[in-house]
């Protein structure tokens, strides 16, 4: 692929300058509805898993809750990898849109990938319950997240295997089918954990769970297979032709690619455990507190993640046709989306955060009387960096359509871990902030990445 910096491009003549830009949001609301719609019904996966865990007792949601913690660092890092089959094909296919071969190579490369890391993870987590043990939890609680994860680390690889087929997809502007088997899934894997782990059925408890959630990947990985061995549109790819056959190469690309991706994640994934362990810290008010704004924020971030998916294959597109005003069309289009849908749910966190505690606390319960106040004052900072949030998101999502992850991995690295955690860390403790130094910690890292991926993209697409 030739060199990153797009200065000089020439822009596309012919149609009238507001025609472009409409095509574009039309193109980039069609692709990122669906892809929104499958964040939310994968994070609905989790919330369905957390509320059937919590009938099982508070013990029981406590051991799933570290287990839980454990699995998604390693998953994101699993992610990495195969969230490069979306902008490699996507370029290739923006190159010459007849490339189903590179596409296939590529869609092979990212299964490949995932059975690579799938295979050392799942071990790792195999012996969750010692690593557990080890650092000093409870002894009860890290057998039970141990009995737990030998269940559910499973599902590891069929759910990675999911969003590289997913990744293709995307590419291919055909989302639609992955978006059918998210949703599709949800309700196969609430009907199978009430079967399974409760007494009207088999009464396997957490490891029920755990299985509902194995058979719920599985299952949406087979729908999705058969939908693109059996779609016309999508049987002419070929994608599935010869899926076992290695390619050094590509797979080299993958790696390549995929590395500073998964290290970017994990950057990012590792400050907001980090944080919740400190929180835990400081009593279980302020780790209640915390729970609630942060389910709070991760459900707003599923929409500018979706679009950030979106922006990876409209930029990656453009850039394979080496179309520099595309390029930068459709990163405009993206951020503006994003900083648009949220700067209303900042809105929305600071004209009514006792409401949406009450979503998840019951307000009439005296025990919560000490949560409300911090839960309030946290919302109130989630809504301070909710923009940020969906800023750097997306412009993650508009860099990698260009290949580029190398500077985005150190930026992550130095927003969060060399500014974000440290300065948490000594407003926590060494000003006696708590939790509110945490978070303060959080606005601070999510802003300079915010801000320095943003110069990264006007660097790599500046006009001459």
């Amino acid at each position: 692929m030739p060199a990153l910096d797009l200065a000089g491009l020439p822009a596309r003549e012919g149609a009238p300058s507001h025609r472009p830009w409409l095509r574009e949001l039309h193109a980039t609301l069609a692709l990122a509805g669906p892809l929104v719609l499958i964040n939310l019904a994968q994070h609905g996966l989790i919330m369905a898993d957390v509320v059937m865990l919590g009938r099982l007792g508070s013990e029981a949601l406590a051991a799933a809750t570290l287990a839980h913690g454990l699995y998604f660092i390693l998953f994101i890092g699993g992610l990495g990898l195969t969230g490069t089959v979306a902008p490699l094909i996507a370029a290739a296919l923006g190159h010459d849109p007849g490339a189903t071969d590179a596409a296939r190579r590529t869609l092979r490369a990212g299964f490949w990938a995932a059975t690579l890391v799938a295979a050392p993870l799942m071990a790792i987590l195999w012996h969750t319950g010692a690593l557990l043990a080890a650092i000093g939890e409870p002894l009860p609680l890290a057998e039970a997240a141990g009995a737990y994860m030998r269940v559910l680390q499973w599902a590891m690889w069929p759910a990675l295997l999911f969003m590289a087929l997913r990744g293709a997809l995307a590419a291919l502007q055909r989302p639609g089918w992955a978006m059918a088997a998210s949703l599709a899934a949800l309700p196969v894997n609430v009907a199978l954990g009430l079967w399974l782990a409760f007494p009207a059925g088999l009464a396997l408890g957490m490891t029920g769970i755990g299985a509902a959630t194995l058979c719920s990947a599985v299952f949406s990985l087979t729908l999705l297979v058969v939908v693109v061995l059996c779609d016309p549109r999508l049987r002419r790819h070929r994608l599935l032709q010869g899926f076992w056959r290695s390619d050094g190469a590509r797979l080299a690309a993958v790696f390549r690619l995929g590395l500073p991706m998964a290290a970017t994640g994990l950057a990012e994934a590792g400050l907001f455990e980090a944080a919740a362990l400190g929180m835990g810290l400081f009593g279980a008010s302020q780790l209640a507190a915390h729970a609630v704004a942060i389910q709070i924020a991760a459900v707003c971030f599923m929409v500018p993640n979706g679009v950030a998916q979106a922006a990876t294959v409209r930029v990656g597109l453009a850039f394979g046709r080496r179309d520099g005003s595309g390029v930068r069309r459709s990163g405009a289009v993206a951020l503006w989306l994003a900083s648009s849908f949220m700067a209303l749910c900042a809105l929305t966190q600071l004209a009514a955060p006792d409401r949406l505690t009450g979503l998840f606390l019951d307000l009439g319960d005296p025990a919560n009387a000490a949560v409300l106040p911090i839960a309030v004052a946290f919302i109130g900072f989630a809504a301070l960096f909710a923009v940020a949030d969906g800023i750097q998101s997306v412009t993650l999502g508009m860099l990698r359509g260009l290949q580029d992850a190398t500077v985005p991995m150190w930026i992550a690295i130095g927003g969060y871990w060399g500014l974000g955690v440290p300065l948490g860390a000594a407003l926590a403790w060494g000003a006696g902030l708590q939790g509110y130094g945490i978070w303060l910690g959080f606005c601070a890292g999510l802003f300079a990445v915010a801000s320095l991926l943003v110069l990264r993209w006007r660097c790599l697409t500046v006009a001459s």
